[in-house]
């Protein structure tokens, strides 16, 4: 498992077409412009994913189209998360886990669980699960950080879970993070502008928003990193610093679609509360693509 979560994951989008039904021909193209341009594996339904506005049932016509695609190319990841956890094993309990290598399930949302909630909240995931699990901590959407102790507790009693997508954007808590956890314990960052200095610093890679849009540079820049060559691989981070500010300046995916939309990968539509990238951020991930196309 360790090898498969390692490197470049993508946070894959949804694509839909104007109607805002599932453009699977989209998907298809994505997954193996991603595939075949340096992505290690694929996380399927997670935030980027529009995972709230996707019905259950279109949530499993996504999975089959990203599975036929893959062809088994490179590892699959599913979410699987919520702030209901009665509902997260039910989902477990009637989901086909054939071709898929691990869940990430996010700490729950709305409810501000204390951490022995957050933590009983995860054992009985673990519990359930026939996969490995890889947590995922992302204050800014929960309104609650899994905090680095509680992290580390859930690693040292479940065997599987594997792994923590980390997208507190502290890198402090990224350090207690790496100092502290068991020897087999993979710590990702979810956040895209410090992934390379989470690389270094001992993390394993990153689940990425961006990646995807441009996945042969920035794998590059992961591996780069996983190899201790500091110098060529933040001479890529830099490049990046722009657009990734600019993909999450008014709402994700919004802007990465936006970006997706201008290298003919998909369309820029997004359901509903959200809402296009505005016309002053398109312009400012044109210039972006145009001056990227030129280094």
């Amino acid at each position: 498992m360790k090898n498969k979560l390692t490197g470049l994951g993508i946070a894959v989008i949804t694509p839909f077409k104007e109607d805002l039904s599932v453009d699977h021909e989209a998907l298809t193209k994505l997954v193996n412009y991603n595939i075949e341009n340096g992505t290690d594996y694929i996380v399927i339904s997670g935030t980027t994913g529009e995972s709230v506005t996707v019905s259950k049932s279109e949530k499993k016509e996504i999975i089959a189209t990203i599975v036929n695609a893959n062809n088994s190319r490179v590892p699959l990841v599913l979410g699987i998360g919520g702030n209901d956890t009665s509902d997260i094993i039910e989902e477990i309990k009637t989901t086909d886990f054939s071709h898929i290598s691990a869940i990430l399930s996010v700490s729950p949302a709305y409810s501000k669980p204390t951490q022995e909630g957050v933590f009983q909240h995860f054992k009985a995931i673990s519990l359930a699960s026939p996969v490995p699990i890889i947590l995922y901590n992302v204050p800014g959407r929960t309104s609650s950080n899994m905090l680095p102790e509680t992290v580390i507790r859930l690693a040292s009693e479940f065997s599987n879970i594997v792994a923590i997508k980390e997208a507190a954007g502290n890198m402090s808590q990224y350090f207690q993070l790496i100092k502290n956890k068991p020897d087999d314990f993979l710590i990702i960052s979810g956040d895209d502008d410090l992934a390379l200095p989470v690389t270094l610093a001992g993390g394993v890679g990153v689940i990425s928003v961006i990646g995807q849009a441009f996945p042969k540079e920035f794998s590059k820049m992961i591996h780069l990193g996983l190899e201790g060559k500091t110098k060529e691989a933040y001479k890529l981070h830099y490049q990046f610093l722009d657009i990734i500010s600019y993909i999450f300046s008014e709402n994700n995916p919004a802007g990465i679609k936006a970006v997706l939309e201008q290298l003919n990968l998909s369309k820029d539509q997004v359901r509903l509360p959200l809402v296009v990238a505005s016309d002053s951020l398109k312009t400012k991930v044109g210039s972006f693509i145009n001056n990227f196309k030129k280094s």
